[in-house]
């Protein structure tokens, strides 16, 4: 790295082009979980793994990501066939790449700034996740289409995806669960890690996030096509 400032003894900046360092990145990646004992993992799921890593620097993740048999087969899958995707934060809409949803199909979805949805769920009082997912059942039973969904940041989502799921109001593609916190983020998580015909992706314990969520979702679509 070219610099025109005089650095700091025991500073030394890694010398490389712009258009290498994602690269490098991965490179890096996979030397610290090969130093780590992580692995191997089959190829669809380090591609996860190492994505999320890029993403947070934290390669906790490398133990506590748990796939269902096939996960992220099936998601692709999914996106493939044109499932939308449907998140609970804007963060994670944000993040996730539209450009190659278009190309397949589909689109992203998060309902939570929706007028009726802060209506709804004023009036039952049930939390805006919630209601959320009542949406999202509604426009499965409008339009037949099963969705992807991913899970960054409210727990009560996971929660309702389960209850709406054993109601058999909502059939998931790919559930990704991986809401950050505290109050009940570690019990919703471990509720959809129960759900045997469901396919998922969770992230155990207090970790996770909209950003973990959309990368997620972009490792799928990286495996679909190279964005």
């Amino acid at each position: 790295m070219n610099t025109d400032f005089q650095l700091p003894e025991g500073i030394g900046l890694l010398e490389i082009h712009p258009s290498d360092i994602e690269k490098k990145s991965f490179e890096m990646i996979g030397e610290e979980l090969k130093k780590l004992g992580k692995g191997p993992y089959p190829e669809d799921v380090d591609k996860v793994v190492r994505r999320v890593i890029h993403t947070t620097a934290d390669f906790q993740f490398a133990d506590t990501l748990v796939f269902s048999p096939k996960a992220v087969q099936a998601g692709i899958r999914a996106l493939t066939e044109g499932a939308p995707v449907i998140t609970d934060t804007n963060m994670a809409k944000s993040g996730i790449r539209k450009a190659v949803l278009q190309s397949l199909g589909t689109e992203v979805f998060c309902f939570m700034a929706d007028a009726d949805v802060a209506r709804d769920a004023k009036a039952a009082g049930v939390t805006r996740a919630v209601m959320s997912m009542r949406k999202a059942a509604e426009l499965e039973e409008q339009t037949g289409r099963r969705a992807v969904f991913a899970i960054g940041n409210a727990p009560t989502a996971l929660v309702e995806l389960y209850s709406l799921i054993q109601q058999g109001r909502l059939h998931p593609r790919l559930i990704i669960g991986v809401p950050v916190g505290f109050v009940n983020v570690v019990q919703a998580k471990e509720l959809i890690l129960t759900l045997k015909s469901t396919p998922h992706i969770v992230a155990r314990g207090r970790k996770g996030g909209s950003t973990v969520a959309a990368a997620i979702v972009n490792a799928l679509l990286y495996q679909i096509r190279r964005l």
